[in-house]
């Protein structure tokens, strides 16, 4: 049993917080980094953010940098994105999914098969 639930979108103005949390379970978690993607619409899914395993280092697109911080917690599975600033070009659905860079020097997740749903995120302006 593989799955992936990400949770926490809503309707908010620009300007505002959101914090969005992505639960797994059946996959060695801490063993992977893992990252953030997004997809609007009309467009292809983008990775946003990455954190490395243990946790110490960390990756954002220029777009959301300073706005955005990705964590994890290993002993509950679960990794967590905390959004501040919201603006209406971040309105999208969000996923998470183990990134295939060690390193996170690109966020990609081309060989992940196990997609949750995703959490829409809508910033009214």
């Amino acid at each position: 049993q593989v799955q992936v639930a990400e949770s926490g979108g809503d309707l908010v103005q620009a300007g505002g917080s959101l914090k969005l949390s992505c639960t797994t379970s059946g996959l060695y978690f801490d063993d992977s980094s893992w990252g953030w993607f997004r997809q609007a619409p009309g467009k292809e899914r983008e990775g946003i953010a990455c954190i490395m395993w243990g946790g110490g280092c960390t990756t954002y697109q220029s777009a959301v940098k300073g706005r955005f911080t990705i964590s994890r917690n290993n002993a509950k599975s679960t990794l967590y994105l905390q959004m501040n600033n919201l603006k209406p070009e971040d309105s999208a659905t969000y996923y998470c999914a183990p990134v295939s860079s060690p390193y996170c020097t690109v966020v990609t997740a081309p060989n992940f098969k196990y997609w949750g749903q995703g959490t829409q995120v809508t910033v009214s302006s």
